[in-house]
């Protein structure tokens, strides 16, 4: 646990968290261990998050019992600051994508026929519950009745569920459940109020410069300063398009932007690259064209691998 959590502090000191902060997840550590048959699922996430402002906000929440909800446009670091949390409070992560045909069964369990008999097969809800977990509810707003039922019960402040047929479960006290929701997608709808009533909420900011460098260089420490910042740029624009309407947010996506940063280094043109990370993402013709014009701007087609890895 001791270099696990060194890692951990090292991380939250240099994001500035407040030393009381960081002495309360100490403590959290101390208080909750985690059982040997969870511990593959605390890991620490690819990408960490990078905020002060809002990784408190959500730290305060967390540490005081409570959920969370984070709300915001695409690309705002919702997913990654889950996992980030899930890290840093150092408990098993469980990831729950809400559809169309989620239902109760699925968050739950279902049952199963084991050695002669009837068992539940635990979902990912119950075992989040059971060993104290980090519930990751991803597209909560995609959630139809049934799964929100689950949800109202899982979320509610008497920290338990009941299930018919079943004992009732009571939620380990480390147990928490962030939720994550984007406007606009289709087969989203509007959280009902008892639902959201059972969150903190946080409306996640757009990305700024330094938040997408943050980004570019946990993954590419080794790269061209200067690349690294046209490819910034490149996002910062492609954001502010995106939000004036222009262009759909199809091509505002770090994932392929970072996906096409890595391409280059088996020797893929900066440009190619970025036409299959970003550009060829938006499927409308003038759109397209939009975005390359953007493109052009920042990433010039003369550039070569050596541009970016020196």
């Amino acid at each position: 646990m001791r270099s696990h959590w060194t890692e951990i502090e090292k991380y939250l000191e240099d994001q500035k968290i407040a030393q009381e902060l960081i002495g309360e997840l100490r403590d959290f550590h101390m208080r909750y261990e985690v059982e040997n048959q969870v511990k593959e699922r605390v890991e620490k996430p690819d990408i960490l998050f990078y905020g002060k402002k809002i990784l408190e906000m959500s730290t305060v929440a967390l540490l005081q019992g409570d959920n969370l909800l984070l709300s915001g446009a695409k690309a705002t670091g919702k997913n990654v600051l889950c996992e980030t949390l899930a890290w840093i409070f150092g408990r098993p992560e469980y990831d729950i994508s809400f559809h169309v045909n989620t239902d109760s069964a699925d968050l739950i369990g279902t049952d199963t026929f084991i050695n002669n008999e009837v068992r539940l097969r635990k979902g990912p809800i119950y075992q989040c519950a059971e060993f104290g977990g980090f519930g990751i509810l991803d597209e909560i707003n995609m959630a139809k009745n049934d799964a929100v039922s689950v949800l109202h019960a899982t979320l509610d402040h008497r920290r338990r569920i009941d299930i018919p047929g079943y004992n009732r479960i009571l939620l380990h006290p480390a147990t928490r459940f962030i939720g994550t929701m984007n406007y606009g997608y289709a087969g989203t709808r509007e959280l009902n109020e008892a639902l959201v009533s059972r969150f903190m909420v946080i409306d996640m900011p757009e990305m700024d410069e330094d938040s997408v460098l943050f980004v570019l260089r946990q993954h590419f420490p080794d790269g061209e300063k200067s690349a690294l910042k046209a490819f910034a740029g490149l996002f910062l624009d492609l954001q502010i398009k995106a939000y004036h309407g222009e262009i759909s947010t199809k091509s505002l996506d770090l994932r392929g932007l970072v996906s096409a940063v890595k391409a280059t280094r088996s020797g893929l043109s900066p440009i190619d690259a970025i036409q299959m990370g970003i550009i060829n993402k938006s499927f409308d013709v003038f759109e397209k064209e939009i975005v390359e014009d953007v493109v052009s701007t920042r990433i010039p087609s003369s550039w070569t691998g050596k541009d970016i890895w020196g």
